[in-house]
């Protein structure tokens, strides 16, 4: 069957690699020079499992609002005359329910442990290498509160398979040595073992390299611009394509993993995907004491930041060097992606509270990107009401955690078969299973 996957970052990439193992003849498209470049680009890097807790939960409502007007808070809503931003924040207050949390961490941890196992085979197979660490992933917390919060939601997390333990302060600094220079601070912590960090714009460029050895075929520099419907099914893609030309593609079956952008190309099909934009930010900054500098991917909760640490190598006359990776805060603005002086220097702020004399913040090289959210926090994946047309998108912060379980997921949906784990995937589940109305896009 010709398959056609819409958006080249990690989850298109991943979906594209399955759905050519699966026998498919495979075709790629994306806006960009390269696979990877947009939201895969320079995030915070954590496969991180035990981050299951979503943002819309008991406590957001009022932390929310204490946010409102404050450039540098962790999860801004920049008020905004859009309906999309103002529906998709009703349906994120409607997820705040305690049922509802429990709920949507338990489709976030079963995702998420498939993923990262899918992940290591793949690993081990190929012999990928993207910057991995398994070291595990600690979160920290500097608020009493904030840790007490957190205990219910790792006990549950436990529960289904997600071994993130509490641990105590004089712990943390046993696993992470770099946190003894805040031991003052720290309420407590918990530890996974299992999670990894790695860079995923690497992860994505060498994957999408086996996939292409394999058969794949990529296009990029084509913009898409419209999906056109025949009698209940795709019948081709509009796209400007790699010379400026406007052009159709055809295919049997098609895949929309285009993060934020997806629900501008299912609208007009009549499919209103709850997706909205939260930027995100990341700084990398060169270490500069490397006694200072945290080893193990880090969680800070009460900040909504992930650390991670990158080794370079050497190139161009220079020498392999190490790169801290901070990222995080979320900022629903639409779909600019203008960087905030005031919030790029709040997480350097915090890098240099936490970790003093660590990094090279004179350095400092920032980014951001459009994290595809939903307001559960939970991804799209499955079917829609168009026969043809499968969904692997919505995937907020935990596009890299979840991809590799999200990628053989839907090749095996589009093939016909039952995905290999227990999710509320959108439509039949494979041949004969039910219908999960709570992710049905309609």
């Amino acid at each position: 069957m010709r398959v056609i996957v819409l958006g080249a970052g990690v989850v298109g990439t991943a979906s594209a690699y399955f759905l050519q193992q699966l026998g498919h003849e495979v075709t790629v498209i994306d806006r960009q020079a390269v696979p990877g470049a947009e939201t895969s680009f320079a995030n915070g890097g954590q496969i991180s499992v035990s981050h299951a807790e979503p943002w819309a939960n008991p406590s957001a409502p009022l932390k929310v609002l204490s946010w409102l007007g404050k450039e540098d808070a962790p999860l801004l809503f920049r008020l905004r005359a859009d309906m999309r931003q103002w529906l998709w924040g009703l349906q994120f207050l409607r997820e705040c329910t305690p049922a509802r949390t429990r709920h949507n961490i338990h489709q976030i941890v079963q995702l998420g442990t498939y993923s990262r196992a899918v992940l290591r085979e793949l690993r081990e197979q190929l012999g990928l290498q993207y910057d991995q660490r398994t070291q595990g992933i600690l979160h920290f917390y500097t608020s009493e509160r904030e840790f007490e919060c957190a205990l219910g939601p790792a006990e549950q997390m436990r529960a289904l398979g997600c071994e993130r333990q509490v641990v105590s302060a004089e712990e943390a600094i046993r696993i992470e040595p770099a946190l003894a220079a805040m031991r003052e601070q720290l309420a407590g912590a918990t530890f996974t073992a299992e999670d990894e960090s790695g860079d995923a714009h690497l992860f994505t460029r060498e994957l999408a390299r086996a996939a292409e050895a394999a058969g794949a075929r990529w296009r990029m520099g084509c913009h898409i611009t419209a999906l056109r419907e025949t009698g209940g099914r795709i019948d081709h893609v509009e796209i400007t394509n790699e010379e400026g030309r406007y052009e159709r593609v055809q295919a049997d079956a098609y895949v929309l993993a285009l993060g934020s952008h997806s629900p501008l190309l299912a609208q007009p099909l009549g499919i209103s995907l709850p997706i909205y934009p939260a930027k995100g930010y990341s700084v990398t900054l060169p270490v500069r004491d490397a006694a200072l500098a945290y080893q193990t991917s880090l969680t800070d909760d009460e900040f909504k930041l992930v650390f991670s640490r990158y080794t370079r190598p050497a190139q161009g006359g220079q020498e392999a060097r190490d790169v801290l990776r901070v990222a995080g805060t979320a900022e629903l603005n639409g779909y600019s992606r203008a960087l905030s002086e005031v919030r790029c220097a709040a997480i350097v702020r915090r890098v240099a509270q936490l970790f003093p004399g660590a990094a090279d913040t004179a350095a400092a090289q920032y980014w951001s990107g459009l994290r595809p959210a939903t307001p559960s926090n939970v991804p799209l994946i499955g079917r829609t009401r168009v026969s043809n047309l499968f969904l692997n998108t919505g995937h907020g912060t935990l596009g890299w955690t979840h991809a590799c379980g999200s990628g053989r997921s839907i090749a095996r949906i589009v093939s016909g078969l039952a995905p290999e784990l227990d999710f509320a995937f959108c439509g039949p589940r494979g041949a004969g299973a039910t219908l999960q109305p709570a992710q049905l896009p309609v």
